[in-house]
């Protein structure tokens, strides 16, 4: 419902205060006063209109997070400004209302059409325009700069650390080749003195078939500790001097590593003996030691190739390399890329806990992004710890959203403080040590990008961020 407007009852609004007659006058030519019922006004992400100043009544300002609307302000003061205040840039950003309206008793507003507030602040406060749009996008332009610096500062860092982790399983390849080299050259030597040995066929058939079971204990052969080996060495180091083997001390570490005790030696010995060659158990022994010698070289390359093939299969799904931007993805293999792609970073002081919830289905997401989100998210929680602690990464479902929590067991984040570690540009790092973006850029992938939530659970030895995610796309990005 629509009543008269007055210059008289605007200037005693403090937005108007200060106008002229006649500028009060045409406000009242151009816009109108409106009386308001219980309920919304406008909502967020609708195109702006109208621009709205409170004349009497109680308003609630509320911003999406998610698929929940958070009260950000409540209020009762005449005077007080919503709606469509960036009409004054035009069609440079988008005029959609950044936040919903609604009043919670019948409430009375000045109400002025977008496009003659925009007239409005242009004819009235040229200067203040110009000096309003150079702050807006002076800030809007900072905030993607140093965005991307820290996107650019964050591949360097995970960059040096890949090279660091495919430049160790490399280097062991490269080493366990030529240490194999050198071993297949040093079995073919021996076998030929074998060969040239006074051994019948048979008796070679019985050395072949002690090799090939000293390959399949080899491949079963169980962890021990640093105590057990040591004593399994001894022992058999001593079998091998009672026997009249030289350097049985050089011997022992490979039959030990590869699985083979005092009671295989014995089995061997006695297959030698049997065999009728036993004036050659020390060759036959030595040309054994190769044979491990090789398979544990081949065994050390296959897991390095392998360790290897891991990180860059690690650095492709982190990446999203040859992938769409918007896919459905198990949430599982984006934080194992990540975890992968920081361990240098998170470092030997901290035990990673790996809690899944396996029957957490694929999610449809921009998997690149989040990835950046899990980096950040990472990154803090180490450093929270100061390089040492417990990092948990937990999965779980909750209705029709999957919720990926990222736990350390660092000091907490001050109570006074915790209102403030989503908006842009704060950090507690000392400076030159964070740019402040972190947690603003994770915020918006999450609530704006996936129309997730992404909120905070902190007291001294447990600090969790909470993201929670849609299970299933909205329709606009179904269709894309």
């Amino acid at each position: 419902m629509n009543t008269p407007c007055t210059p008289e009852e605007l200037r005693e609004l403090f937005l108007f205060e200060k106008l002229s007659d006649d500028q009060l006058a045409w406000l009242c030519r151009e816009g109108h006063v409106e009386w308001i019922e219980p309920g919304p006004v406008y909502r967020e992400g609708d195109p702006a209109t109208c621009f709205y100043v409170l004349m009497e009544g109680t308003v609630v300002l509320s911003r999406r997070a998610g698929e929940d609307d958070v009260e950000v302000d409540r209020t009762s003061q005449p005077g007080v400004y919503a709606g469509a205040w960036y009409a004054y840039l035009g069609d440079r950003v988008p005029q959609v209302y950044n936040n919903s309206l609604r009043v919670i008793v019948p409430s009375r507003f000045f109400v002025l059409d977008a496009e003659m507030l925009g007239v409005m602040m242009h004819t009235w406060f040229p200067m203040a325009v110009h000096l309003l749009e150079g702050l807006f996008f002076g800030i809007k332009n900072t905030q993607q700069a140093v965005g991307q610096r820290e996107r650019l500062l964050a591949l360097g860092s995970l960059s040096a650390g890949l090279t660091h982790e495919l430049n160790n399983p490399a280097a062991a390849a490269v080493r366990a080749t030529a240490s194999l080299r050198e071993r297949v050259a040093g079995m073919r030597h021996k076998l030929g003195l074998i060969a040239a040995g006074p051994l019948d066929r048979s008796a070679l058939d019985t050395l072949v078939r002690i090799q090939e079971d000293a390959v399949e204990r080899l491949a079963k052969a169980p962890v021990l500790t640093p105590i057990e080996t040591g004593d399994r060495e001894d022992a058999v180091a001593d079998w091998l001097d009672e026997r009249g083997v030289a350097d049985g001390w050089g011997l022992a570490p490979t039959f030990v590593a590869a699985g083979l005790d005092v009671g295989w030696l014995d089995q061997v010995a006695a297959k030698i003996a049997a065999a009728g060659f036993a004036c050659a158990l020390e060759s036959a022994l030595r040309w054994l030691n190769y044979t491990v010698e090789t398979e544990l070289l081949m065994n050390e390359i296959e897991d390095s190739t392998t360790r290897i093939s891991t990180l860059v299969g690690a650095a492709k799904q982190y990446s999203q390399m040859d992938r769409g931007p918007y896919q459905t993805v198990d949430l599982h293999d984006l934080l194992d890329s990540t975890l992968v792609m920081l361990a240098r970073k998170i470092g030997d002081g901290v035990t990673v806990v790996k809690d899944y919830d396996r029957s957490l289905p694929p999610v449809p997401v921009y998997a690149a992004e989040l990835n950046q989100v899990w980096t950040n998210l990472i990154d803090n929680a180490v450093a929270a710890m100061d390089g040492v602690g417990t990092l948990t990464v937990r999965t779980r479902r909750e209705e029709d959203r999957a919720l990926v929590e990222i736990g350390d067991t660092g000091p907490g984040v001050d109570p006074e403080i915790r209102d403030r570690i989503f908006e842009p540009f704060f950090t507690t790092k000392p400076v030159g040590d964070g740019t402040g973006l972190g947690l603003d850029i994770s915020w918006r992938i999450v609530v704006n990008r996936h129309h997730g939530d992404l909120r905070l659970e902190s007291e001294p030895g447990d600090t969790r961020f909470q993201v929670r995610l849609p299970l299933h796309p909205r329709e606009d990005e179904e269709a894309a």
